[in-house]
């Protein structure tokens, strides 16, 4: 699985950190960071929720 974020639609909400710290970081700047590309497939559940709950729809999964 790879985590894919469209920084042309991403607002930087954070809400994506709150559910995944592990995975995602809007630093100092107001930018989104993705620290891990390739989570591991037990975290699909948390990947899947942040999908879903992107308010710019900004954030995909490829398998």
């Amino acid at each position: 699985m790879k985590i894919v974020v469209d920084f042309d639609l991403c607002e930087s909400n954070a809400i994506c950190m709150q559910i995944a710290p592990d995975v995602f970081e809007v630093r100092d700047d107001d930018f989104l960071y993705v620290l891990n590309e390739h989570p591991d497939e037990g975290d699909r559940a948390r990947m899947e929720e942040c999908v879903q709950r992107c308010p710019k729809q900004a954030i995909s999964l490829e398998d």
